[in-house]
């Protein structure tokens, strides 16, 4: 008798991958896209325009919760800068005598204090704009950039705020009510403008590296002892042993050129002479190539923001 082997049958071969461009095609053919891809460029500022409600409210919202844990409250949006004016004036205008030869320093430094923190707070808070509410970007389906305009927007609203108690000083020290004052609207939305580029940029940046938020109070220190905050850089400019180059890097200062503009708008005593030449223009072409230049950079990066 002879047996006879049978040999299992073989599982037929797996069907080969669709193609990648197979793929495509379907997609496109049943109306479906990429999750979370990035928009065109018009349909970013168009989705961004959209929600201008909700940036608002969240900025208000971010401000009135700062500080709801403190006794003083909000005091302290108008405390924080008065206390660090403090500071600086027995530091740099007692100890160092940078008030000499400073017309209204009191009225001179309050201002640069005050417009000064406005720019330091939207970069570090635009820094973290992404980096510190992964939550809400991964829930969320909202274009990126609504983050850092509304923290941004949130310390305007805080320097608003915190302008009563400027004004307040400012005619405590006999400075009179001017019709220039009408000068610090502009100035202030050119200002905005280039705070919100530059926190764009940052927010990229901390998105990718989260440890930049570690460096940036040093290099914002940095930036404030060259911006004229508590010393005239026009006074310096009259010193000729300092290199010509380096005057003109401290006038066109983006920082310095916008609380130079705040001090001419609010203090009769700082005149157009104490400016840089076409300051206006300068302001502009800052806020232009911050806001612009930043909203592209950020832009270009927004299906990677909240991934990884």
């Amino acid at each position: 008798m002879s047996t006879v082997l049978h040999t299992p049958p073989q599982p037929p071969a797996p069907a080969p991958a669709p193609a990648y461009d197979d793929l495509t095609a379907l997609a496109a053919r049943h109306g479906l896209s990429v999750s979370g891809a990035r928009p065109s460029l018009p349909e970013y500022v168009r989705q961004l325009w959209a929600r201008r409600h909700f940036i608002t409210a969240f900025a208000t919202a971010k401000l009135t919760a700062q500080y709801s844990q403190a006794k003083l409250g909000q005091v302290w949006q108008v405390m924080t800068p008065l206390l660090n004016a403090a500071v600086y004036y027995f530091i740099f205008g007692v100890l160092l005598g940078t008030k000499h030869g400073v017309p209204d320093y009191i009225p001179f430094l309050v201002t640069g204090v005050f417009i000064w923190t406005f720019t330091q707070s939207s970069i570090m808070a635009g820094t973290r704009a992404i980096s510190g509410n992964l939550g809400l970007v991964r829930a969320l389906h909202f274009p990126r950039a609504a983050l850092p305009i509304s923290f941004c927007l949130q310390q305007l609203q805080q320097l608003l705020f915190s302008m009563g108690a400027l004004v307040v000083i400012l005619l405590c020290f006999g400075v009179p009510v001017g019709v220039s004052w009408l000068l610090a609207l502009p100035a202030l939305f050119l200002q905005f403008t280039f705070n919100a580029g530059v926190s764009m940029v940052m927010a990229r940046m901390g998105a990718k590296t989260p440890d930049i938020a570690q460096l940036m109070p040093f290099v914002l220190r940095t930036w404030m002892y060259v911006s004229g905050v508590m010393w005239s850089i026009d006074k310096l400019a009259k010193n000729d042993s300092l290199p010509h180059a380096v005057k003109i890097a401290l006038a066109a200062n983006p920082a310095a050129v916008y609380i130079d503009l705040m001090r001419f708008a609010l203090i009769d005593s700082f005149h157009a002479s104490q400016l840089p030449a076409h300051v206006w223009a300068l302001a502009t072409a800052w806020a232009l190539i911050a806001g612009v230049g930043g909203f592209i950079y950020f832009w270009k990066a927004e299906e990677t923001y909240g991934r990884g």
